[in-house]
């Protein structure tokens, strides 16, 4: 029997995560579900993300589901998104699939509670999931060709091409672990984020503060608004719930759209290159 794995991130497995069960603590959304399948554990716990437009925090579940995994996820107001560890340690579980009822995890039980069920249970090996990529698309630029903007699904997608530019992103808000340095890899002009119902400890807007001290505009979109981990949907749905000082400056303004807030920030960039 393999030990459970315990991580910030879906993306952060470890070396060799088959057969094992795992709390992670990204959203629980389809990308998050599929790369759980992928890797082949036996069994995923997730975070809820606040469920969202669409229920797509939680969207990850039935995909498990019609591919043989147990999965739930971890209420948004008990532990914080992006934090493995106290997603152990506080968590309490909002929503389980069939499979993971079969085993007796259900709403309201401790995250450790349903890890140690999960992970004691004899599973079989889940079907290998239809292939899905995560993807970027780049906003039509004509009125600023010098400021690139991009719709990422995921923050992971940010490249060095990026500095100095501004990404639209389907993920959650929050840091991993905590860690600072996990806000954006490269020191891009702008980042907009999910906030996941922002949650406990305002996690799900955590990044803003980290991204304020390296001059970076953040903001976070409504997960109401928005599908989280779908970056389109945060350009073209979301509205801005949360904002670092840094984007204040910049002219965005709690309320108003992404595309809004976009367009302020193209102009900032615009009229900071020219000084």
């Amino acid at each position: 029997m393999h030990d459970p794995i315990v991580t910030d991130s879906v993306t952060t497995l470890g070396p060799d995560p088959r057969g094992c069960a795992a709390l992670a603590a990204s959203h629980g959304g389809l990308y998050a579900a599929y790369l759980a399948a992928k890797a082949e554990l036996k069994a995923v716990i997730l975070s809820d993300a606040g469920v969202g437009r669409e229920r797509a925090g939680i969207a990850g579940l039935d995909l498990l589901e019609n591919l043989g995994m147990p999965a739930a996820t971890i209420g948004h107001r008990s532990a914080r998104i992006g934090d493995g560890k106290d997603s152990l340690a506080r968590g309490v579980i909002s929503f389980v699939n069939g499979r993971a009822h079969a085993l007796g995890v259900k709403a309201g039980m401790t995250a450790q509670a349903a890890l140690d069920i999960l992970a004691g249970a004899d599973i079989a090996p889940p079907r290998a999931p239809t292939p899905m990529h995560e993807t970027r698309h780049d906003i039509a630029k004509a009125s600023a060709p010098q400021v690139n903007v991009v719709t990422l699904d995921s923050n992971a997608l940010v490249t060095p091409q990026d500095a100095g530019h501004i990404i639209v992103t389907g993920s959650h808000g929050g840091l991993l672990g905590g860690r600072p340095q996990t806000a954006v890899k490269y020191d891009v002009f702008a980042a907009l984020y999910n906030d996941a119902d922002i949650g406990i400890d305002g996690a799900g807007i955590s990044r803003l503060p980290a991204l304020d001290a390296r001059g970076i505009a953040g903001a976070t979109i409504s997960a109401w608004s928005a599908r989280i981990g779908d970056g389109q949907s945060t350009y073209n749905d979301g509205f801005v719930s949360a904002l670092n000082a840094r984007a204040v400056r910049c002219g965005g303004e709690i309320g108003i759209s992404a595309k809004e807030l976009v367009g302020r920030l193209v102009a900032a960039r615009v009229k900071e290159l020219k000084a």
